[in-house]
């Protein structure tokens, strides 16, 4: 523990992670850090305390001139889109404070805000107000296509049972076209469905052996897929249905990256510090990791940013819906999900909360039964 503690509720609810630092021995020292620094480390105070400030944070930036300057000064000092690295984990992008404590300028308080999440929780909110209005209407509207439809596919079959094989493939065109309709429309009606989902304890990997074969079989014949999952992840508070979907229109995102063949790789594991606000207004914490992994040519740059919007696609013919489902179910679930792009490979990375406890699990509607996970 410090020997200079700090108000437990304020400390304790800062948003960012917090950390004390002061010069023991000579090098900068970790006195106390708050828990959104025990999540952004994947380690506790107790184990925090004590070590050598930057050899567990590894920072982009002259960290150390500024803390003497911060001293010297008596003031605060900021450090703009610094990479920190906390261990095997990428760098995360962050704005940095340090600050002088005012009845001891030789502890300084260093905040540190990643800004990727920020940035990203921000867009979101926009993409979502924007979109649902537009997504509610489109959906009204694949409903009263659909009918016409089905009519006029109808009608082309009936058609080419009177004609001659060489005019036949015009009619054939005319099917075609009007079920790829239906398929985007149908694309169209779930992305506007509204309906929480129905959740309950589901072992991820059962689910992602479910999208695995699926794929091999279908979409996927093409390629291969290797797994590297962690044994002893937990299970997930989730609509398995539903998460099916998730992990089906990513490995299809990855196959269809690929169209010559490959590989895709999933992977689970379990690693604290990813914690966002729930839909409730409750703070999460994310330890469930899946990452499907393919070796295709990355996302366009013109688009990377917005992949999870509604009908952005990087593809010719693609409808810019799968990903946008993706993400709105991920949200459903009070998860999050991100793109990593490194050479010659992308990472969809999906974040997931553990399920509650027996006492903590909410009571489930009598028109809610449970859904068998395979």
């Amino acid at each position: 523990m410090s020997d200079r503690p700090v108000t437990g509720a304020i400390w304790s609810a800062l948003p960012v992670p917090a950390f004390l630092i002061a010069e023991r021995n000579g090098q900068e020292t970790i006195l106390e850090c708050n828990p959104a620094a025990e999540l952004f480390m994947a380690a506790s105070s107790a184990q925090l305390a004590g070590e050598p400030a930057y050899d567990r944070l590894s920072i982009d930036a002259p960290i150390e001139e500024a803390a003497a300057r911060a001293r010297a000064n008596r003031a605060p000092i900021f450090i703009n889109d610094a990479d920190v690295c906390t261990g095997e984990r990428p760098p995360v992008m962050c704005n940095l404070q340090l600050a002088p404590m005012n009845d001891d300028a030789q502890t300084l308080l260093l905040l540190i805000a990643p800004r990727e999440i920020a940035g990203r929780l921000g867009r979101t909110q926009a993409v979502k107000a924007a979109a649902k209005s537009a997504i509610g209407m489109a959906a009204m509207l694949a409903h009263e296509i659909k009918n016409p439809l089905a009519g006029i596919t109808g009608a082309a079959q009936l058609l080419s049972m009177n004609l001659p094989p060489q005019d036949r493939e015009m009619t054939s065109l005319i099917v075609e076209e009007s079920r790829r309709i239906v398929k985007l429309l149908e694309q169209v009606e779930q992305f506007g469905d509204q309906r929480p989902p129905e959740c309950a304890d589901v072992n991820i990997h059962d689910v992602l052996e479910r999208a695995r074969r699926s794929a091999m079989v279908g979409f996927g014949a093409h390629m291969r897929i290797h797994d590297n999952y962690d044994p002893s992840l937990p299970s997930t508070w989730a609509d398995a249905d539903q998460l099916l979907q998730v992990f089906l229109n990513l490995l299809k995102n990855a196959s269809e990256a690929q169209p010559d063949g490959g590989a895709i790789r999933i992977r689970t594991y379990f690693e604290r510090g990813l914690q966002l606000r729930g839909r409730e207004g409750q703070r999460l914490s994310l330890p469930l990791h899946v990452e499907v992994i393919d070796d295709g040519p990355g996302l366009p740059p013109e688009i990377a940013e917005n992949i999870f919007e509604p009908f952005v696609s990087g593809r010719e013919n693609g409808t810019g819906l799968g990903l946008a489902l993706v993400s709105k179910i991920i949200a459903a679930h009070d998860g999050w999900i991100e793109v990593d792009q490194r050479p010659g490979q992308t990472i969809f990375r999906v974040s997931l909360p553990m399920a509650p406890g027996p006492a903590d699990k909410p009571a489930r509607p009598s028109s809610q039964r449970p859904r068998e996970t395979r």
